[in-house]
Parts: structure tokens; sequence; C-alpha cells
């Protein structure tokens, strides 16, 4: 049976000196838009082996191979962060959940969620942001607002969703920084990003 739930991935295009720009160094630009191409195809991988109503990258840019079927593409809105993940919860008729490209050791176990019960789910990422959030009725204005990418995202996030019943999915760490980038490829030893990472890591040897 489909899962009423649509999955949400928020995302820009891996093109050299526009994403994961704090890689830069000890990678080169390129080398650090490779890292997050392959984070990405990890992520929408995953994605794709849940069951989901409907699968809708969010992107910021043009879509490419790393893109598998079955995903439904919208451009992602301007403004802040908080108005383009607004944004795409606008996008959603029901329960939707919400996560970005710098997850690449999420599962399909994480990701297969049951709002019965429940109004909201929230998960945490470790510094201080959230990498995934999912609401049973999408509202817009839980996100609107919220300062985002301060060690303090979260929390407010999080406290927008008082008063609502809220099931807590397991810390994550995103891939920010070169440290990052090492313990999420060994948390997920199997995937593209480790891959690259590997050989990355032999390059600087």
């Amino acid at each position: 049976m489909t899962s009423p739930v649509t999955l949400l991935v928020i995302a820009k295009e891996p093109r050299p000196g526009r994403v994961k720009t704090r890689l830069t160094p000890p990678f080169t630009p390129r080398e650090a838009a490779g890292l997050a191409e392959a984070a990405l195809a990890d992520t929408l991988d995953v994605v794709a082996r849940t069951p989901a109503r409907r699968r809708v990258l969010v992107l910021e840019g043009t879509p490419g191979p790393w893109l598998p079927p079955g995903f439904e593409v919208v451009r992602q809105c301007a403004g802040g962060l908080d108005e383009r993940l607004a944004a795409a919860f606008a996008h959603c008729d029901g329960p939707a959940l919400l996560i970005g490209m710098d997850t690449p050791q999420v599962t399909p176990a994480l990701l297969t969620v049951d709002f019965a019960g429940c109004d909201a789910y929230f998960g945490p990422a470790a510094d201080g942001g959230f990498w995934a959030l999912g609401l049973a009725a999408p509202d817009p204005g839980l996100l609107r607002g919220v300062p985002m990418s301060t060690p303090r995202t979260g929390a407010a996030q999080r406290a927008r969703l008082t008063g609502l019943r809220v099931r807590h999915l397991p810390e994550l760490r995103d891939v920010d920084t070169a440290d990052d980038a090492e313990l999420v490829a060994r948390a997920a030893p199997d995937g593209r990003f480790a891959a690259a990472h590997t050989r990355l890591a032999a390059v600087r040897r």
C-alpha cells in the first residue's frame, strides 16, 4: 500500500563554488561539489526506496543525471531559507516530511513515518539545526521567520511546534565541514558519499 506521506527533499544543484563552500579548504570547489553530488544522489536513492504518496525535489538549479525517476521537481522560491522551506510545504495537500541533501546516512526506515496520533516529526541535527521536519497538516507559517543557519535554529523550529503532538527522530550530523564529511562517511560506508570521500582522502595521503 502506498504511504499517504509526501517526501520533500530541498537541495541545490551541485555546482562548484555554489555548494558546500565550508568544505573549501581542504577540498577544492570542484571536489566539494562532487561530495555534494554524491550526498544528494545517496539521499534521493533512499527517498526513492521509501514508501511515499509523492516524492518532490525542491531544487535551486537544474536537475542532472543524479536525479532518479519518480520525482517531481519544483523550483525553489526566492527569499531566505525559512521562506524556501515554507514554500516547499505549501506544495503539499497532506502529510509531508522534508529533509535536506546534507545527511546521506539517512535510511528508508528513518523516513518511513506514520502520522497516526501525532501532528509533527522533528529530527535534530548535531550542529544545532534540524535535518527533518514532518507536518501532518503542512502550515508554512510554522517555518516563516525561524532564524536559519545558527546554533539555535533547531531549538527555534522545535519551539514553533509547541502545542502539537511531536515525535522525535534520531539526531543526525549534517555534512558542513571536512570533519563532518569524515564522520558521515564512516556512518554510511557503503554509499556514494563514502566512496567519493575515500577517493579524495586517498589523493591527499
